[in-house]
């Protein structure tokens, strides 16, 4: 904050009129932002993609660096959030640096505008049902409407963190904290995070409830020093009645925030209050973290999200469908289930993209439109299938030894080396967890793999030709 804005901020204490003032111009000029913004935008997209869904958005502000924009449906909240959001958060960012992130928010129902407008102009009216009341908590806490419980599809992949997230919001149990949740990008953590804060609200409106991504926190906590306002920072997340915190891998090597996040959680902790974590690992895999914080996040409940399944995908699928009104070919339904498996949010985009353009070309879509309209999508997809019995098959016959010596017991250093550049392999190109990979080279533990693995990286360092091999079974692998 510069020398004049805290000049402003002291102006408020002794001049209401001055204050409004203040509050204007600085609408004012949110307001402009948004309007260059726009100017930027239709340059950067076709005029009939910017109309079609940034013309209806409405600006609602920016505050502590999230800039707000209100949509008329999800279907734009999609459809921006997977196509345009880079685009639109750079657009912002290079108008106001002091932008860092943008959320999209679907428009209220007709009604809460027009009570919006009684406040505003200090007309009486009656008060609001508790209904309104909690969706307008819920939207200043930035919570997606459509992350509920509800609409969360739940199959084999994600049963056990689904049961947990429910608990946790209904309180049925007080052994789930923290309860860390940890999968793959676009399998659903913050569905379920943001599901376990709707809950919440709803069973105890009167709850402090907080909301944001272990970014935010850093970022706040960068800016609370350098004000000199660390104590107001520690209030606000330390006072919480549950404290959600999404991508918490984000902290690593990050020594102060560390040390700020530690005592932070030791005191809501001790104060019997619930600690939600997300994370794209296990706490113990994320590099450059303090070992006492790594035991907090495991002291609670730990669940894993993994791709979905075919039915689970297909169920995925059709529920879109109904929720955004759309109809789709059950044939490209299946295609789409078969082709996109590790990515749910990926999934989605690309059943949007087909919706899309079969509402726009207005001719019935066929598997091989499909194919060249998603083809980057399919490509991107196809190169990431690598699976561990790929790995082992591809590595066995690289080292010319048998297929079945990946599994077997026999340790002569001709056999011992290629299976732990497959157990390497199988670490760093799969979303298998260690037991899971130790299982499937004949049943051994997690601490071989871990073995394995620090076995290969040493020699990596010392063994350049090493590094051309690996990287020679990668690109086999991915092809």
């Amino acid at each position: 904050m510069n020398r004049e804005d805290l000049h402003a901020a002291d102006m408020v204490e002794t001049d209401t009129t001055e204050e409004s003032c203040e509050m204007e111009t600085a609408d004012d000029v949110s307001g402009d932002i948004w309007r260059e913004a726009c100017d930027r935008l239709r340059r950067m997209v076709s005029g009939d993609a910017f109309q079609r869904w940034f013309g209806s958005a409405v600006w609602l502000g920016v505050e502590n660096g999230t800039a707000r924009l209100e949509v008329p449906g999800e279907i734009h909240q999609v459809w921006i959030e997977t196509n345009y959001m880079p685009e639109l958060t750079s657009c912002l960012g290079e108008l106001d640096d002091g932008i860092r992130e943008v959320v999209l928010s679907v428009a209220a129902k007709p009604g809460d505008a027009r009570q919006a407008e009684e406040v505003a102009s200090g007309a009486p009216r009656t008060p609001e049902p508790s209904d309104e009341l909690l969706e307008k908590r819920r939207r200043s806490l930035g919570l997606n409407p459509s992350h509920t419980f509800r609409s969360f599809v739940v199959g084999a992949n994600s049963q056990f963190a689904h049961a947990a997230s429910e608990a946790v919001a209904t309180r049925t149990t007080v052994g789930y904290n923290p309860l860390f949740i940890h999968g793959g990008p676009g399998l659903g953590k913050t569905h379920l995070m943001q599901a376990i804060g709707h809950e919440i609200l709803r069973r105890r409106p009167a709850a402090k409830v907080v909301y944001l991504t272990c970014e935010k926190f850093t970022n706040e906590f960068i800016d609370a020093v350098r004000r000199g306002d660390i104590e107001k920072f520690r209030r606000r997340y330390r006072s919480a009645d549950v404290m959600l915190i999404d991508d918490v891998q984000f902290l690593a090597g990050k020594e102060r925030s560390q040390e700020e996040f530690f005592h932070t959680f030791n005191t809501l902790l001790d104060g019997r209050n619930q600690v939600v974590l997300t994370s794209d690992r296990p706490a113990s895999e994320i590099k450059s973290l303090e070992p006492r914080l790594i035991s907090r996040f495991e002291c609670g409940l730990t669940v894993e999200l993994q791709p979905p399944h075919m039915e689970t995908r297909m169920a995925i699928l059709r529920k879109k469908t109904i929720d955004w009104k759309v109809r789709v070919d059950e044939s490209i339904l299946v295609f789409l289930a078969e082709k996109i498996r590790s990515n749910v949010r990926r999934l989605e985009g690309a059943l949007m993209r087909v919706a899309t353009y079969a509402s726009l070309a207005g001719e019935s879509v066929t598997v091989d439109r499909i194919e060249h309209l998603l083809r980057d999508l399919l490509r991107e997809e196809a190169s990431r299938q690598v699976t561990i019995d790929s790995i082992q098959k591809t590595v066995a016959e690289h080292f010319d030894i048998r297929l079945a010596d990946m599994t077997s017991r026999r340790r002569p250093a001709s056999i011992a080396f290629p299976r732990q550049v497959a157990m390497y392999l199988s670490r760093n190109l799969t979303k298998g967890s260690l037991m899971e990979i130790g299982e499937a080279f004949g049943g051994r533990d997690h601490g071989t793999v871990i073995h394995a693995c620090k076995k290969v990286a040493e020699r990596l360092k010392r063994e350049p030709a090493l590094k051309d091999t690996l990287g020679v079974l990668e690109t086999r692998l991915r092809r």
